[in-house]
């Protein structure tokens, strides 16, 4: 089995672990005295990404190496109402407004609904959604949107079902479209589909749009980042997004939208005069690294503020520790202080973070 780094929290001189008692805070250092979770660069987070689980039911050649990532123990993930204390103190105390779960795999939790409903609970009006590959959601979607899951975002990179069983390593592409075709029963439209660009599925792009805009899909491709498992990432061989614009441009007519909200990372344009649109993330090409509003917090517990960094900040050794709400969020705030600039691809000392995308939570 090829060895994978599941990343561990990063630990300050003289202490045992972030969070841990007798640990010292992240430097808040000419940190203004504001509530929100703002950075040196000006930059403020609302939108939190939880991750849920490593576990994953799909093994996309991106993402996760062929045998699956490590398996974190049962007692390092965050429980249910560990989770829903998080999103409390993060709507309450911090401004977040909308919260998304992933994964790994979320579904792959059997307590998604409760994680769901106690977060609703502790984050009243605060947007709650999922980052899913879809299998399984149609047998669960019920007990979700009862719960208080208001938003569905579905990975899908291909509607060519050989090409999906060799990207994904699994022959399971009807069941995702079960699980669309749930979510938009459900009432959980427009539904967000996001394609990782990918050169083996370059050519079949314009049939994954026309396949979205039918089935009333809000399509966004994502340009592949290094944080593959396995580090096979390569630029020369990534799609960009001006090759897919090209791709595209010989089926549809494409004029430039832009962003709503200079905050999100999707530039969209109309398809053929629209409504339709299509959305690329340019992560690295276009970078929107300035504009970030991202906090995350990992399957573990700790808080990551950059998906290309490696420091980590342990709120579970709080929670467990039994640090009140106001001295998480402290903490919680120092971590997000210190992010950095930017994930800095394109400089000659750029170096993958240790953790992959399954492991750090989309």
């Amino acid at each position: 089995m090829t060895a994978v780094n599941l990343g561990l929290p990063a630990r300050p001189a003289g202490s045992n672990a972030l969070g841990a008692p007798g640990a010292s805070a992240p430097s808040t250092a000419g940190r203004p005295d504001v509530p929100g979770l703002v950075d040196r660069f000006g930059r403020v987070a609302r939108d939190l990404r939880v991750s849920v689980t490593e576990k994953c039911s799909l093994r996309c050649t991106y993402c996760m190496p062929a045998e699956g990532l490590p398996s974190i123990p049962r007692e390092q993930l965050l429980t249910a109402a560990e989770i829903g204390r998080l999103v409390g103190i993060g709507a309450r105390d911090l401004g977040i407004t909308e919260v998304r779960f992933t994964g790994g795999e979320p579904l792959m939790r059997a307590d998604l609904a409760e994680i769901v409903g106690l977060s609703a609970d502790a984050a009243p009006g605060v947007d709650l959604s999922i980052t899913t590959n879809g299998i399984g959601l149609d047998h669960r979607i019920r007990s979700l949107v009862d719960a208080g899951l208001t938003r569905v975002n579905v990975s899908l990179d291909t509607v060519d079902r050989a090409h999906f069983a060799s990207l994904t390593r699994r022959d399971r592409l009807p069941a995702v479209l079960a699980g669309i075709r749930a979510a938009h029963d459900a009432g959980l439209t427009p539904l967000k589909v996001n394609a990782v660009l990918m050169r083996e599925t370059l050519a079949g792009a314009p049939d994954l749009l026309a396949w979205a805009i039918e089935n009333d899909c809000r399509l966004r491709f994502i340009e592949q980042m290094p944080l593959d498992a396995d580090h096979n990432w390569a630029r020369d061989n990534m799609v960009p997004a001006a090759e897919l614009l090209d791709v595209l441009g010989t089926r549809f007519t494409l004029i430039e939208k832009g962003r709503d909200d200079p905050s999100a990372p999707a530039e969209e344009w109309f398809v053929n005069g629209g409504p339709a649109t299509v959305g690329i993330i340019a992560s690295v090409t276009r970078s929107f690294c300035s504009a970030c509003d991202r906090t995350r917090i990992t399957a573990e517990g700790t808080v990551r503020s950059c998906l290309f960094g490696d420091q980590e900040t342990d709120l579970r050794g709080l929670l467990r520790g039994g640090a009140d709400d106001s001295e998480i969020a402290r903490w919680w705030r120092g971590a997000m202080w210190n992010k950095q600039a930017g994930h800095g691809i394109d400089s000659a000392t750029f170096a993958p973070p240790q953790r992959s995308m399954g492991a750090i939570g989309g």
